[in-house]
């Protein structure tokens, strides 16, 4: 058949054009972007007065993104289940220069309390310019452990793919009038896919995916970064994980096994370099820089990616996860103190 001979050609003919393509276009590509960025950096938006949601608001990530926003005197909507955290830092927001906070107690994983996040935001501000779709849970556990009904990959999904999608969908029309921005966090695990956290990068996979496709289908009418942080301070490296009963308790020494050596970055920084990327108008952030390199230790050499799991974050079979390697390695004298800020190495966290 033709169409047989088209892929036979095509098979042959396709890698070798795509590399020289490629050592020919890039240069030229990249010099373009870099004059882009610098433009972008120069008249970056001002945030000043513009109104954004921020879901996931009580703690980690969510809860500076506020004081970030805060200190550029943007109007802000926080968001989450936790309405006395939520309350904290909404008048933390104030004293940084915020000059108008509202809460809204939800859970995003409700679709109808996405749509009053939106509807009360509007009601109150009588626009929208930013949706921050910040809001997310991690659940740590081996797959074939996992409760035979999924419970907690459903939890997962919930909140961290449909909680961000049904925000946005209420939101776009009031983006569109505004020409505003969408920031969502899909997280590097969407790309370095540990062990433990089958369900955890499935969830922020498609939640990439997702967002890769609405940008194609909105153009320039609403600017969209995607956020990929490494590991960043906040209650999930502290260990902070979803149970098997959907309850959420911290266990550290599950946490040393996962996060080990990686260093913890800075969330006060994360939440600068996200603030100053959506008021550039970039499409991409990962947070810290350095991070970025992993993925394309993940595309060139996956098996090595893959080894290098199996051998510091899986333990014996049979063992518990504590006796893996890359927890023993952060048992070893001041390993924690080195690489974990201050703020994860207790267990204590935000409660009502």
């Amino acid at each position: 058949m033709a169409v047989d001979l088209i892929h036979k050609f095509l098979n042959i003919s396709a890698p070798p054009f795509t590399f020289f393509s490629f050592l020919f276009f890039l240069p030229p590509y990249y010099l373009f972007k870099s004059f882009l960025s610098i433009l972008s950096s120069i008249f970056s938006e001002n945030v000043t007065g513009k109104v954004v949601i921020i879901t996931g608001a009580s703690s980690g990530i969510g809860e500076y993104l506020a004081y970030e926003y805060g200190r550029r005197g943007a109007r802000l909507a926080l968001t989450a289940r936790r309405e006395k955290s939520l309350q904290e830092v909404a008048d933390r927001a104030r004293d940084f220069g915020s000059p108008d906070v509202i809460i809204i107690r939800a859970d995003v994983s409700n679709i109808d309390d996405c749509r009053r996040i939106v509807d009360d935001t509007v009601n109150h501000f009588g626009r929208l310019d930013h949706l921050v779709n910040n809001a997310g849970m991690t659940a740590v556990c081996m797959f074939e452990d996992a409760p035979p009904n999924m419970t907690n990959f459903r939890a997962l999904m919930d909140t961290n793919f449909w909680g961000s999608v049904y925000t946005t969908r209420f939101a776009l029309p009031h983006l569109k009038n505004s020409r505003g921005k969408i920031v969502v966090m899909p997280s590097s695990s969407s790309w370095m896919n540990e062990p433990r956290a089958s369900g955890y990068s499935a969830s922020k996979a498609a939640l990439s995916a997702f967002f890769e496709s609405l940008r194609v289908e909105i153009g320039s009418d609403i600017g969209i970064t995607i956020v990929t942080p490494g590991f960043i301070e906040s209650e999930v490296t502290k260990g902070k994980f979803l149970q098997e009963g959907g309850e959420l308790e911290v266990q550290q020494d599950l946490r040393d096994a996962q996060v080990s050596f990686t260093p913890v970055g800075s969330v006060s920084g994360c939440a600068r370099a996200i603030v100053n990327s959506a008021c550039r108008g970039d499409r991409y952030l990962t947070q810290p820089f350095w991070f970025g390199v992993t993925y394309l230790w993940k595309a060139c050499f996956p098996e090595v990616i893959e080894l290098g799991y199996r051998i510091f974050a899986l333990p014996s079979p049979g063992t518990p996860h504590h006796e893996a390697l890359s927890k023993r390695i952060m048992d070893l004298p001041g390993a924690k103190e080195v690489l974990y800020p201050s703020s994860i190495q207790s267990p204590d966290v935000k409660t009502e």
